[in-house]
């Protein structure tokens, strides 16, 4: 259920071109998730890959694919780590930083605005809709910008494309392990 749910809500991840998604999958009683994350964490994590379920509830859970590299490299950007501190979080720790959001996710009834920068949105977005979400938007995509609607539009072509192409060759029988791009060599270095 997980693999198809990734490449169709997950795509610009598993390229590489982006931090993180999340995506909702429903569930019933039967559904072992926990079993299929751990397999497909079992698959992924030596491409640089983490899967982790972060809110659950009867009929669904979110799901949280994200690149641990990348994320580590984001919370370091001065105006994300900003953002966070203020909201109590230790940006020295991305896996702590995760863990606080889940625990926001489950005692809160509305997503918390700093999960954008978990996914990748440039911080002065995630400002700006913590800012005021109604006031200033210059366009909307994956999120909503108030700061490079340009460079934003490109980004939301680029991942579009990107979905389009992985959903196609899943189609065709590539399968997800071949469509995860290894990132973590070159992120060694």
């Amino acid at each position: 259920m997980l693999e198809e749910m990734l490449i169709e809500h997950g795509a610009p991840t598993l390229a590489g071109i982006k931090t993180g998604n999340l995506f909702r999958a429903a569930i019933d009683s039967h559904t072992d998730i926990n079993g299929e994350v751990r397999e497909l964490n079992h698959l992924l994590n030596d491409k640089g890959l983490r899967i982790i379920p972060l809110k659950r509830t009867d009929r669904y859970v979110l799901i949280y694919i994200y690149r641990p590299e990348y994320l580590k490299k984001d919370l370091k950007c001065p105006e994300a780590a900003c953002i966070l501190n203020q909201k109590g979080y230790d940006c020295d720790r991305a896996d702590q930083c995760i863990k606080k959001l889940a625990g926001h996710l489950k005692q809160d009834d509305t997503f918390p605005h700093e999960i954008g920068l978990f996914l990748g949105y440039p911080p002065k977005d995630v400002q700006g809709f913590i800012d005021n979400p109604c006031s200033g938007v210059k366009c909307v995509g994956c999120w909503k910008v108030y700061s490079d609607e340009e460079k934003a539009e490109r980004i939301f072509k680029k991942y579009k494309k990107c979905t389009e192409v992985y959903r196609r060759l899943n189609q065709n029988g590539r399968t997800l392990a071949a469509l995860a791009v290894n990132t973590s060599k070159y992120m060694a270095g």
